[in-house]
């Protein structure tokens, strides 16, 4: 209890004297960036696909945009400061016609401020040797603060910071660290913050105060500086070129966007999105460094290497509640090749009980297309829908009697070759519908030649199926194909482009899609015709996700034939699926899992006593263990004795937890969703039988 008052007294005798405290220098913008910023203010009236007044309206959302992108948490900035800023409230969109960037420059000097001075005092009470907490105390720590209030002084600030240094030295200490190491980390992640601080130039300024104006346009739209955008360009890099992953900064961390289909990360299979990386190691013997708090694009060269090299990150995982809980994961680098990525396909059998069916998978990671082959006319070029049309040669000469494309965790890629996929299963007509920022609406994406498959088709989808894959999914269900079964998609229904400005560039979008039907993909993405648990958090994960994204919308449809009388055989369908999953243990298990884990997520506090988080966590472990169990004897097999007994086979063995999470090899009896979708088929295709197959269109 004394520590703990000595940090609260700490904290406001650093705060109050600045004797020994250098402020930060005064950044002011240039003639230069003055242009810049009248050039994008023009570009997005005239180009962006949301057309909206830059008035007083959008000058008061823009300084609270601005003021949550520079501190989302609400812990640098003084409710006086705040009040302070409302000055400016309805004069910024002037100011930004202008290209005077005099208000939002003071700001971002004002916050540049505040960290200084919050860091050196954190930094000073760590270096004190009576450092320390009591964390037999009951006290708990706010942790989702983007609605709090402002703190209303510098006691309220330091109170604030006391119990979120507190909760640091406490997830350090659950994971195994002594005073010492706590103190070693600590500092020297403040101290990198600290030392990032100082370092930011004009750049850096002018960086913030446009993209929070481009954000109030949509979360795609981004200024790159020359040097960000070379940045960019190396985080794409490392996409295509390393681990296989697209980062972003979220607060304090690094945060995983996405995996790449096929690469390294994707198959090593630990590493998913959301996931904050707060460490890196070089090798398996290299020294684990301390990231948080880092420029995204230090991260990345850090994770960067050559070919067949290892590097091993340390992250929180997105399910976790706290920041004690953390894994390693151990990746080898490498570069994400076309053939790796390509479609690939399974057979396997079901029983309904009366008789067998061979029901083929193709899974599609990706819309892939060797675009100079294409260019040079290679006869040989290698793309998803040469390689798809291929597979449904093969599996005709199996005899399957239906298909399932798997389209779980297909991020997109080539617009020409979703249309063209969309091309083998459905006879002539459009595909996508593509509007522009002027509201002409262009058809051109069509199916253009007869179905090369006719059969009895499934589509699975989950939140990670985007943009090419919610175009295709889309069509399957528009024109009644097929059924779409899994989670809904992403919701990125948006197309961007860069283009030059008078300093560095500006990624802009400029048109949207929409299905045949007249729905966007856009925000709400493709929902199921039979839904499937999910445990990647829409609130985290999707276009819905981001604010200020463009919305879910519609416009005339376009005339396109049904296949199938899909809406007189769904209820039959569906209530089959109902009965199966209620006593399937798999299935059973996912969806305790996922209340376990929604459960987890609706904590907006955490306790910052020691023996109750401990005890949390072996709770959480407990509850785990024996939903494992339940599965395991439903099954017919050996139940686990200890948590770390499951922990360890968990680690290394596809489990049903996996599969949920959307990685998947092509095997149903490790994967529940795929087992299901097969069982789905199953009743489609008798559904089909008992129905006289019901075809709308001549098929």
């Amino acid at each position: 209890m004394r520590k703990a008052l000595h940090l609260v007294l700490g904290f406001g005798l650093v705060i109050g004297s600045s004797a020994w405290s250098k402020a930060p220098e005064v950044l002011t913008f240039t003639r230069d960036q003055a242009q810049t910023t009248v050039e994008i203010v023009d570009k997005l009236a005239e180009r962006h696909y949301r057309n909206q007044p830059l008035d007083d309206d959008l000058s008061s959302r823009y300084l609270d945009q601005y003021l949550d992108s520079l501190d989302p948490a609400r812990s640098y900035f003084l409710a006086q400061d705040i009040k302070e800023f409302d000055h400016y409230r309805y004069r910024l969109d002037d100011q930004l016609k202008a290209g005077k960037l005099d208000a939002s420059f003071a700001i971002f000097h004002r916050y540049r401020e505040r960290v200084v001075e919050r860091l050196e005092a954190v930094i000073a009470v760590l270096e004190r040797e009576d450092f320390g907490f009591d964390f037999k105390k009951d006290e708990s720590l706010e942790i989702d603060r983007d609605q709090a209030a402002w703190p209303r002084n510098r006691a309220e600030a330091d109170e604030l910071w006391r119990k979120r240094l507190k909760s640091a030295s406490l997830s350090l200490k659950l994971a195994g660290k002594d005073t010492a190491e706590i103190k070693k980390t600590l500092k020297r992640r403040y101290k990198n913050q600290l030392k990032r601080v100082r370092q930011q130039d004009q750049a850096d300024a002018f960086e913030a105060v446009i993209n929070a104006f481009t954000l109030l346009y949509d979360p795609h739209s981004n200024y790159f500086s020359p040097r960000s955008l070379e940045n960019f360009n190396i985080n794409m890099s490392l996409s295509l070129e390393g681990i296989g992953a697209v980062l972003q900064t979220e607060d304090e961390f690094t945060k995983v966007v996405s995996l790449v289909t096929a690469g390294p990360a994707d198959k090593q299979g630990e590493l998913a999105p959301a996931d904050k990386i707060i460490a890196v190691g070089q090798g398996d013997e290299g020294d684990m460094v301390d990231v948080v708090g880092w420029r995204l694009d230090e991260v990345v060269q850090l994770i960067r290497g050559p070919q067949n090299t290892v590097v091993r990150l340390e992250v929180i995982p997105a399910n976790s509640t706290t920041n004690d809980v953390s894994k390693k994961i151990r990746i080898n680098r490498g570069k994400v090749k076309l053939e790796e990525q390509a479609a690939k396909k399974s057979v396997f059998e079901l029983s309904d009980g009366k008789d067998l069916y061979r029901l083929g998978v193709i899974d599609v990671p990706a819309f892939y297309i060797d675009f100079d082959a294409y260019r040079n006319r290679d006869p040989n070029f290698k793309s998803t829908t040469r390689d798809v049309r291929r597979l449904l040669n093969e599996l005709s000469q199996e005899d399957v009697d239906g298909i399932i494309l798997d389209l779980r965790n297909n991020g997109g890629g080539s617009l020409q070759e979703a249309t063209t996929l969309t091309d083998l299963f459905i006879d002539q007509g459009p595909v996508v519908q593509i509007r522009q920022t002027n509201q002409t609406i262009s058809r051109h994406h069509r199916s253009r030649s007869r179905a090369k498959y006719r059969g009895p088709l499934v589509v699975l989808i989950n939140r990670l199926s985007a943009s090419a894959a919610e175009i295709f999914a889309g069509a399957i269900q528009d024109y009644k194909r097929g059924l779409v079964i899994g989670a809904q998609s992403f919701g990125k229904g948006t197309v961007q482009s860069l283009t030059p400005v008078h300093e560095g560039q500006l990624k802009i979008t400029e048109s949207k899609f929409y299905r045949v039907s007249g729905d966007s993909t856009q925000h709400r993405g493709v929902l199921p015709d039979i839904e499937f648990p999910t445990m990647v958090d829409a609130k985290e994960v999707g276009e819905s996700s981001y604010d200020n994204a463009l919305p879910w919308d519609q416009i005339h449809a376009v005339p396109h034939p049904q296949y199938f009388d899909l809406p007189s055989l769904l209820p039959e369908i569906n209530k089959a699926h109902t009965k199966r999953v209620k006593q399937d243990p798999d299935f059973v298990y996912l969806l305790d899992q996922l209340k376990m884990l929604k459960e987890s997520r609706s904590k907006s506090v955490v306790s910052l006593n020691e023996a109750a988080r401990k005890k949390e966590q072996e709770e959480m472990e407990q509850r785990a263990l024996a939903l494992e169990n339940k599965r395991r004897k439903a099954k017919g097999l050996e139940p686990y004795k200890t948590f770390a007994d499951y922990k360890a086979e968990n680690d290394t063995e596809q489990t049903p937890a996996a599969s949920l999470a959307g990685q998947r090899d092509i095997n149903p009896d490790k994967d529940p969703l795929l087992s299901e979708s097969g069982y789905i088929l199953v009743d489609f295709i008798r559904a089909l039988k008992n129905h006289e197959t019901r075809q709308v269109a001549n098929f």
